[in-house]
């Protein structure tokens, strides 16, 4: 602990090149993996605790153990080591019956989306993911192809396979229908896209990319912006122009631009 008490000084002093500035964000070691949507953030640590962020404190959230957990305008979702799904309702999560997935996102414009472990994607459309409140089976639609990694915005949706590749498309939140894969040039192991469209992944290196030249004329973007940091990350999430990672040592940074 006492290294870990060395490197939050570092990073509380870090400054990113590219226009980004980090520092140690609030801890809650060590973090698994961190979303962040419709200005709030949420958290898994290692003990499979999930947790909500208000102001600069953690607070533990529900009474169900959770590996991956999300936020945005379907609410707070979560999988747990079973890869059943879950939704935060009315100061708990309470079991989503119909689908298990062992990654799930509540990024998109109401619909939630998934992926299995066998890399199957399903997505649950905005009518009954919004609505949903109590303890049911629901009907998830499979959409086509095959990812290992799956985040939606209002703008659009990002995925990773397990060759690493990297594809966009655009969810239609009321239907679930897609408007076909386009393979963008890259290699990642995660991709997140924030509520504003802005997109970051991660490689095997544990290197963090943006997504650079996104417009509505052109929403799958042009390049990749390399934002250099001081140590491995393994997790990134975006919202309200407020970067958030997790490192692969368990430490959560918060940059800005």
């Amino acid at each position: 602990m006492k290294a870990v008490a060395v490197l939050l000084v570092v990073l509380s002093f870090l400054t990113v090149s590219h226009g980004w500035t980090c520092k140690a964000g609030p801890q809650q070691f060590p973090a698994q993996q961190i979303d962040a949507g419709e200005g709030q953030v949420v958290l898994t640590d290692r003990d499979s605790k999930a947790y909500y962020l208000s102001e600069s404190t953690w607070f533990e959230l529900g009474s169900v153990a959770l590996k991956h957990v999300s936020v945005g305008p379907a609410g707070i979702w979560g999988v747990d080591s079973s890869d059943k799904v879950y939704k935060y309702v009315a100061g708990d999560f309470i079991l989503v019956n119909g689908q298990t997935l062992q990654q799930v996102d509540a990024g998109g414009d109401g619909q939630v989306v998934g992926v299995t472990s066998g890399s199957y994607i399903y997505c649950l459309k905005s009518s009954i993911a919004i609505n949903y409140s109590q303890v049911g089976s629901v009907s998830w639609n499979e959409l086509a192809g095959r990812l290992m990694y799956f985040s939606c915005s209002p703008l659009g949706c990002w995925g990773v396979n397990a060759v690493e590749q990297i594809f966009y498309t655009r969810v239609t939140p009321n239907t679930c229908d897609i408007s076909g894969w386009i393979h963008i040039p890259g290699a990642a192991l995660m991709a997140e896209v924030g509520t504003d469209g802005n997109v970051f992944v991660v490689n095997r290196q544990g290197h963090v990319y943006q997504r650079t030249g996104i417009s509505p004329s052109v929403p799958q973007g042009t390049d990749w912006l390399y934002i250099p940091m001081c140590l491995p990350i393994k997790h990134v999430s975006y919202d309200l122009g407020q970067l958030w990672l997790v490192t692969k040592g368990g430490i959560i940074m918060q940059c800005s631009n």
